[in-house]
């Protein structure tokens, strides 16, 4: 069964306020990355609005993946929207990432710039 996907015309205006449509911002974004970036070995969560698997490599299938990373909301649409970097979040321990697939989740961004 597929997910629903987001129409870009929409998607991109939650992106343009995502201050107010945040869990649509942050879910528009999730899909571009699994676009970009189809895989199942690292674990992207930005709870409590959505988890994808990304990133070609080792598939995961059952349990905690191996390669994992969390990141709040609002850091998570920071980073993608180029407001901040992913080095600073690491740094400010705003971005918690287990597994050595993890780190190559930083490439993808910033997804785009303002």
């Amino acid at each position: 069964m597929s997910k629903k996907k987001i129409p870009a015309e929409i998607g991109e205006a939650a992106l343009a306020s995502p201050e107010t449509n945040l869990a649509l911002a942050v879910r528009y974004l999730l899909q571009l990355i699994e676009k970009r970036s189809p895989g199942r070995s690292v674990e992207l969560r930005v709870p409590p609005y959505g988890a994808i698997q990304c990133i070609e490599g080792l598939n995961h299938r059952r349990g905690t993946p191996p390669n994992v990373v969390e990141i709040s909301p609002q850091v998570f649409v920071s980073i993608c929207l180029g407001k901040t970097t992913w080095q600073q979040e690491v740094a400010n321990g705003k971005v918690l990432a287990s597994g050595e697939q993890a780190k190559e989740l930083a490439d993808l961004f910033p997804l785009r710039r303002d």
